[in-house]
């Protein structure tokens, strides 16, 4: 399933959830995690992107337990963990797997090239896991939390662009990866 075919699965799903209901084809969601336990997976528990994906299901008419069975999974912080998880949620072949981190992406890349792969991910560029951003291919999609230095240098550009006479930009950032990639992008821009 494509990028284009999923979201058109979520639109059509979210307009007539009674419809997919009643001719019994409930869609199942598999949330697979490397490190938080399964338990925690839950739209009041959790990471903030795992529950950020519950309310937004809900949001589009995709309840669980309604129209919508999520089977959770987790690693619990354990790599050894990964080929087995891998291949028992692909064994289950839910419609869609949503689940982080480059290792367990790549298990999952090698081991389905069928059931759509949402994940959410630092630079899926830097990773190995896309070869580009705006045409990823394959059956993996997603959200990508610190995308590449072409990102920080398209911020940068807008800001200068949006203020043309700003000299000096200031800005929180958390590891060093996120300072390289602004100073980066500002030498680009003619700031320093």
């Amino acid at each position: 399933m494509r990028r284009r075919d999923f979201l058109a699965w979520i639109a059509a799903t979210s307009m007539q959830p009674s419809a997919v209901v009643a001719q019994g084809k409930l869609r199942r969601l598999a949330v697979v995690h490397s490190g938080v336990p399964a338990d925690q997976l839950t739209e009041s528990d959790g990471p903030f992107w795992v529950r950020r994906v519950y309310q937004t299901l809900r949001r589009l008419g995709e309840i669980e337990g309604d129209n919508l069975v999520i089977e959770r999974f987790s690693a619990e912080g354990r790599s050894e963990r990964f080929a087995a998880l891998t291949a028992e949620v692909v064994n289950r072949n839910p419609d869609v797997i949503i689940l982080d981190g480059p290792p367990l992406i790549k298990r999952f890349m090698a081991a389905t090239s069928t059931i759509p792969l949402v994940a959410i991910t630092s630079d899926p560029l830097a990773a190995g896991l896309i070869t580009n951003v705006a045409h990823p291919g394959g059956n993996l999609t997603g959200v990508s939390i610190n995308s590449s230095i072409e990102i920080s240098g398209k911020r940068l550009q807008l800001l200068k662009e949006a203020l043309p006479n700003t000299r000096t930009v200031a800005a929180l950032l958390t590891g060093p990866l996120n300072s390289q990639q602004y100073g980066e992008a500002a030498v680009q821009l003619g700031w320093s």
